[in-house]
């Protein structure tokens, strides 16, 4: 199963998770884990997806032995009703994702699979593309550090039309500061909307932060800052959802 170090840095909801979780049993070489998060807020990729108000989170996660995995994950969220979608658009989002880790030297792992982001709800009083998205990703990590890359295989991203190719380019580090169970966070990512030619979309963002695994729960403190344009990244309620944020979270591992 996921290495403390992919808890951190490879979380698909964007919210740290640290404390390795007791060994499960194995059958047939594979192995069930689970995680859950309380947040301040949801944070994904530098913007609040429930616009600033608390988060609950869960995983589940299915690894076999050989480095095959399958995971599904869900948080509420609120940016498609805080953006004038409608009050019947998805309060849910749920995360499938799966794919292959190889560890093929000492302390590199190559990763690599796709993630689907599903908003289930009813559009049919808006006339907008789809916000569930399909995303190709590789991921390559050493040690404390990782580098990954996703693309856009959907036709639309997060209810971006005719934006399939846009990618996400992200580096993340987790430092564990010697054995007193604190560790730094850091991170850049780079989102890039394709066939716009420095499109408005376009932003990065970052983050800096700290945990502490504590009896068997991570907490975690970190500041985020992405530089979205108001003109697009302002919801229907006055508020951009990006800039600068703080966000607080409490992971328990299964």
């Amino acid at each position: 199963m996921r290495t403390p170090l992919l808890l951190t840095l490879l979380a698909p909801l964007g919210l740290p998770l640290l404390a390795e979780p007791p060994a499960p049993p194995a059958l047939l070489g594979f192995a069930v884990t689970g995680s859950a998060t309380l947040g301040s807020q949801y944070i994904f990729r530098g913007l609040t997806q429930t616009d600033g108000k608390p988060t609950v989170q869960a995983e589940i996660d299915l690894a076999h032995a050989d480095g095959w995995y399958l995971s599904l994950a869900a948080s509420n969220i609120s940016w498609l009703t805080d953006a004038g979608v409608g009050p019947l658009s998805a309060g849910v989002e749920v995360d499938v994702f799966g794919g292959y880790k190889w560890g093929f030297a000492k302390d590199w792992t190559l990763d690599i699979g796709a993630y689907r982001y599903l908003y289930p709800g009813d559009y049919s009083h808006v006339a907008m593309t789809s916000p569930s998205t399909t995303e190709g990703y590789l991921g390559l990590s050493y040690a404390w550090a990782s580098l990954k890359y996703s693309k856009v295989l959907s036709a639309g991203s997060f209810g971006v039309a005719k934006a399939d190719g846009s990618s996400y380019l992200d580096l993340s580090v987790a430092y564990p500061l010697g054995e007193s169970g604190w560790t730094v966070l850091a991170h850049a990512g780079k989102t890039t909307y394709t066939g716009t030619g420095n499109s408005p979309l376009d932003y990065t963002d970052t983050k800096l932060g700290i945990a502490k695994e504590l009896k068997g729960y991570t907490f975690a403190l970190a500041g985020t800052k992405a530089d979205t344009k108001d003109a697009v990244y302002t919801n229907a309620l006055g508020r951009n959802i990006g800039g600068n944020r703080v966000t607080f979270t409490v992971s328990k591992a299964f």
